[in-house]
């Protein structure tokens, strides 16, 4: 196992999280154009929330949540790969956080069951909280 073992899975979010940008621009931007919604008036983008259909809001509230857990997983991993802790587990959570954030985001975009939602949300803290905890160990 090495550093790009680790940091395979945290790439392929950074890139999921382009796909969601890209939905993001196709669902809201043209609803923004139909309902003639002036891009001055998103300045204040709580403001979209009762100008646009939940369905376009959706995508852009978990465009949202793809800042908010991943950041500290991409922190984790880049620590656990600088200080050499790289294994097979740290590995295989690296993957389980990928899948359970993609698994998130097309909940979220889509049918948005909150209770789904927050199962995976959950999961994936059990999985970031092993790898950091994980890594603590190995340096104490």
């Amino acid at each position: 196992m090495n550093a790009t073992d680790l940091l395979r899975p945290a790439f392929l979010l950074a890139a999921w999280t382009l796909v969601i940008t890209t939905w993001m621009f196709v669902t809201r931007i043209p609803t923004m154009a139909k309902l003639r919604i002036d891009p001055q008036d998103a300045r204040d983008t709580s403001r979209l929330n009762d100008l646009l259909p939940h369905e376009v809001q959706r995508v852009a509230r978990n465009y949202n949540h793809l800042f908010e857990q991943p950041t500290l997983y991409y922190a984790v991993v880049l620590m656990i790969a600088t200080i050499g802790a790289v294994d097979e587990l740290h590995v295989a959570c690296s993957w389980a956080f990928l899948g359970l954030r993609v698994a998130h985001s097309c909940v979220q975009a889509t049918v948005d069951i909150v209770p789904i939602r927050f199962g995976l949300f959950l999961l994936a803290w059990i999985v970031l909280a092993v790898m950091i905890l994980r890594a603590l160990a190995g340096l104490f």
